[in-house]
This record gives structure tokens, C-alpha cells and sequence, in this order.
């Protein structure tokens, strides 16, 4: 494989931050954002080709485990942060959980 192109480099960040703004909890989608542009600042003004392949390499090897791991958290997602925004994606459990609401436990 040659050397990544700028459109290539700019896809897989682009790519990186839907997958970990897919996680549904916070804190895990918080760290994964800013990981992935802590990474991509520190190597912006890499020149060295190969480099740049195997930093390119990596990362896509990264967004398989993020995405993986984002279907994970999805899966076994829990109840929302009180510091979490409402923009945030929907929870498996809105509208209560199972045992809650709905009858009288006198």
C-alpha cells in the first residue's frame, strides 16, 4: 500500500469520531473523541511517508476495535449521566425500565 493521501488521512478522522460519538455512554464516548484528536494533533505535521503509512495502518485497526466495541456499549447500555446533554443518543431504556411504573405494588 503507498502512502495514505490528505483525503484518505481526513476520511478515517472523519470515520473515528462518528464511531466513538457512537458509544452510548459518556464517559467512554468523551475519551474516545478526545483520544482520537489528541492522536491526530500530535502526528498532523508528520512528513515521513512511512511513517504516515504506519500511523494510517494503526488507525484503521483502531476504528474496527471502537466500532466494535461502540456496538458493545450499546448493547448493555445503562441509564444516562445527569451531566449528559440531551443530544445524546437515544437510550434502549427510555420510557422505564422493566418493573417500573405501570401498576399499583401495594
Amino acid at each position: 500500500m503507498a502512502s495514505p493521501t490528505r483525503a484518505q488521512v481526513l476520511s478515517l478522522y472523519g470515520n473515528l469520531l462518528r464511531a466513538s460519538n457512537s458509544f452510548y455512554s459518556y464517559n467512554f464516548r468523551e475519551y474516545f473523541v478526545r483520544n482520537t484528536r489528541q492522536r491526530f494533533r500530535a502526528h498532523q505535521s508528520e512528513a515521513d511517508s512511512a511513517r504516515i503509512k504506519a500511523l494510517y495502518e494503526d488507525g484503521l485497526r483502531e476504528l474496527n476495535v471502537i466500532r466494535q466495541a461502540a456496538a458493545m456499549n450499546r448493547l448493555y447500555a445503562g441509564p444516562r449521566l445527569v451531566v449528559e446533554k440531551s443530544g445524546t443518543p437515544p437510550s434502549p431504556y427510555e420510557g422505564g425500565k422493566a418493573g417500573e411504573g405501570g401498576g399499583d405494588a401495594s
